[in-house]
């Protein structure tokens, strides 16, 4: 933990000012290699980008490293809230696959690993978000962020790229790919270099960066906060809004089993052995939703937005162990009974047998039951009536059932997150007397 600005400024500005200048590079050689195919305005605009990062490399080194402006810093925290963060991270999803032909364009993607690194490099002179960051255990996840974007974005590349080849009549350019290589001495040896490269980084990484190792376990000292592993960040991020037996169990099992039964359900023979987006328009956008939105999201909040009594906080916020926030658990039947038809909760009689006590919990929760049998049970049909007329009529009605039921079962988490941060909403049946809660 930096102790204030200016002495995170001492600490961070020779490493940031050669991070600026290695930016700084790689933008030159962009400039340089349009420069060669003659591309003379992108070639101008690439090496201006590059002298501007040398140029704020060079005061970064001289221990004046631009800073985030105070107000920007303050906007930034006031509009990430937890709603608009999720909600922002889906439609960042819709847009990135809507306009997937522009995006992948490599100008395009250079300028927003750009527009990432000033970025970081501007927020790293906050003192907040650089302990965050720079904690040992977030240094990985930083690359691995980077490193997700960027195969994320080259395999969406290649499928661009066979898709238009596909309209023109061409076959994918794995097709053409027709020279066999052998195991060895080919492969064996780019995994021999491989192996010397990977363990190289591993030595270089421990000596540059301090084991994340803290005091010996103190059963009597729980720290604050408690986080799991980064691996398991997105179930304990789970179980804020739902019991264990189902935000541990049901929806991981739900996720996982969904993904990995695409291509058993959606038996569409296109686009098996090459990348492509257009031939497999279904498959495609719900994997990145499942993958990204529903794992890699949930990760990343726990990883940089919450802190102390596991509250959100926003990326500049002061990680203060005192703050509150005012929430309270509501269930759907007191939303149902008391608040809008003006009644208490229907009571479950102490001395009444197991079938009437079940039979008052039941008409307890009628509301959430209700609500649950529409979701699992009249959605499906609809939808392959409606909006997935045609993938039913591909899937047929049994495969397309069990799909529908696992999307929506995938789907009930980032509802049941958006319901929580906007109305309180705790469970949608709640049924403690038989350990059940959802």
């Amino acid at each position: 933990m930096y102790g204030d600005e200016h002495e995170l400024i001492e600490s961070m500005a020779g490493l940031l000012g050669w991070c600026y200048l290695v930016a700084g590079a790689m933008n030159v050689v962009a400039g340089a290699c349009a420069l060669r195919k003659r591309r003379f305005v992108r070639a101008a605009a690439w090496l201006l980008v590059g002298l501007a990062f040398g140029i704020i490399g060079a005061c970064s080194l001289a221990g004046s490293p631009p800073a985030m402006p105070e107000g920007l810093k303050a906007a930034i925290d006031a509009a990430l809230g937890p709603v608009t963060f999720t909600f922002g991270a889906l439609i960042t999803l819709v847009v990135l696959y809507m306009g997937r032909k522009f995006f992948v364009i490599p100008a395009v993607a250079l300028a927003g690993l750009n527009a990432s690194l000033l970025f970081l490099g501007l927020s790293m002179t906050d003192p907040e978000f650089a302990a965050v960051v720079t904690r040992p255990d977030n240094v990985p996840i930083v690359a691995m962020v980077y490193l997700l974007a960027f195969f994320t974005w080259h395999s969406a590349a290649l499928a661009v790229e066979n898709d238009r080849r596909l309209r023109e009549g061409s076959p994918p350019a794995e097709k053409e790919l027709q020279q066999k290589v052998l195991c060895w001495p080919d492969l064996v040896y780019i995994e021999l270099i491989a192996m010397i490269l990977a363990t190289v980084l591993l030595v270089v990484w421990s000596l540059g960066v301090t084991a994340p190792l803290e005091q010996p376990a103190n059963p009597v000292v729980t720290p604050n906060p408690s986080k799991a592993p980064w691996y398991f960040l997105g179930l304990q991020e789970m179980l804020v809004f739902s019991d264990p037996w189902y935000a541990g169990v049901v929806v991981p099992c739900a996720i996982i089993v969904g993904l990995m039964a695409i291509p058993y359900l959606d038996r569409n023979p296109r686009g098996s052995g090459y990348y492509t987006i257009q031939q497999r328009p279904f498959a495609y956008p719900i994997f990145q939703f499942g993958f990204l939105q529903l794992w890699v999201l949930l990760i990343l909040i726990g990883t940089f937005m919450r802190g102390p009594n596991w509250n959100f906080f926003g990326l500049y916020e002061v990680r203060d162990p005192h703050k509150v926030l005012a929430l309270n658990n509501i269930k759907l039947s007191e939303y149902f009974w008391v608040m809008w038809l003006g009644r208490g909760l229907p009571q479950v009689p102490a001395d009444g047998g197991a079938l009437v006590r079940l039979a008052c919990i039941l008409w307890r929760e009628i509301a959430g039951l209700a609500l649950l049998a529409v979701y699992f049970f009249a959605l499906p049909p609809l939808l392959g009536r409606t909006v997935m007329k045609q993938l039913r009529a591909q899937m047929g009605w049994g495969r397309f059932t069990l799909m529908a039921v696992l999307l929506l079962m995938m789907i009930t988490l980032p509802l049941k997150m958006i319901l929580r941060w906007t109305m309180n909403l705790s469970y949608v049946v709640s049924m403690p007397e038989y350990l059940l809660n959802f």
